[in-house]
């Protein structure tokens, strides 16, 4: 099975050799990577539990979005769309899928340092 004839094929290859090395290379950069790849982790992770739960309750995601005072869209595009979800409208829909959204703190390793606080 090949590629459609007409499409346009993005090589990646050097921008993940690029990550690659900087990841052997820069202990900071490779922090960071892996921070920004467990927060990506948890979003998708919450995202796919709450649709999870959505059709469990044989809820369309229009009447999901109903029950939580949103616009279908929004509700449509945080369900299938890579993306960093507004926290309120998370909550919310677990709440009107009568669920919790919970942080568990991980077992800290002695080799990380503390989250350093947002600044800006």
């Amino acid at each position: 099975m090949g590629v459609p004839k007409g499409t346009k094929i993005l090589d990646t290859s050097r921008h993940d050799r690029r990550v690659a090395r900087r990841l052997g290379e820069d202990p900071e950069f490779k922090s960071e990577y892996e921070r920004q790849r467990r927060a990506v982790a948890a979003i998708d992770e919450i995202v796919n539990r709450l649709d999870g739960l959505r059709v469990a309750n044989d809820l369309s995601k229009a009447e999901l979005a109903r029950a939580i005072d949103k616009n279908p869209a929004s509700v449509r595009r945080l369900l299938t769309a890579k993306g960093n979800p507004e926290l309120g409208t998370v909550v919310a829909m677990a709440d009107a899928l009568d669920a919790d959204v919970v942080v568990v703190p991980r077992k800290r390793s002695s080799k990380r340092a503390p989250a350093r606080a947002l600044t800006g």
